[in-house]
């Protein structure tokens, strides 16, 4: 059946129409939110992030510490004294067998090849040395 939209009179009869109206609706709260979100300013609190500070070296004197390092052109330094990468594994084993907690600081120069130091970092764990550390920070050849 259809709807009689006409009055008795022969006037149209006036309606609603719902779609326009929702369309009108909705422009109008995305503008509000828009126009609120410009005027709130992102307010934060400034925070003091803690500082890392390296490590303080080991004595000198502290015979249970050894500096691993090794350079661009596949040579390697055992605390500054220059050895051959088939030395390593015999010096890991000494220093397992002599000392009650050894200790291995595995570092590279700038140029260093990767493969090399996780070999040594291999050597070190077949030693069965536990307390092993890998230096970040820049240090030149045999230093």
């Amino acid at each position: 059946m259809a709807e009689n939209i006409y009055t008795a009179s022969g006037a149209k009869r006036a309606r609603i129409e719902i779609i326009p109206l929702i369309d009108v609706i909705f422009f109008l709260l995305a503008t509000f939110v828009l126009f609120t979100i410009s005027l709130n300013k992102i307010q934060s609190i400034p925070v003091d992030l803690p500082q890392a500070t390296p490590a303080a070296p080991a004595a000198k004197n502290d015979d249970d510490f050894v500096i691993l390092q090794l350079s661009e052109s596949g040579s390697a330094f055992w605390n500054k004294e220059l050895v051959g990468i088939a030395d390593i594994r015999p010096r890991l084993l000494n220093l397992k067998n002599t000392t009650a907690a050894p200790r291995v600081l595995i570092t590279g120069d700038d140029r260093a090849v990767y493969g090399d130091i996780v070999r040594a970092l291999d050597e070190v764990r077949k030693a069965g040395i536990a307390e092993v550390s890998i230096e970040t920070v820049f240090r030149a050849s045999g230093r």
